[in-house]
């Protein structure tokens, strides 16, 4: 099975991870501030060279002020649009 980080999933994962930062109006830099990270984190996980974990997404969907649950409804409607 193909690592799912490389998978058409993924990818659209990533996409609605950048869309809800920009959604709140929100820079980069603004999100690592609060996440106590550097910028260059925040990118890393935006592009995918850097694995997100179920526990930094919900501190990511805290920091741009959207639930986690919210987020992964988000998420999981991208996938279902793009399977039909």
């Amino acid at each position: 099975m193909e690592k799912s980080i490389f998978t058409q999933e993924y990818l659209l994962f990533l996409g609605q991870l950048r869309r809800a930062r920009k959604a709140a109006g929100m820079t980069q830099e603004q999100v690592a501030g609060r996440l106590r990270q550097t910028q260059s984190f925040v990118s890393k996980c935006e592009r995918g060279e850097r694995r997100i974990d179920v526990i930094e997404l919900r501190a990511y969907c805290r920091a741009i002020g959207i639930s986690f649950i919210e987020f992964i409804e988000q998420v999981e409607s991208t996938i279902e649009t793009q399977e039909n």
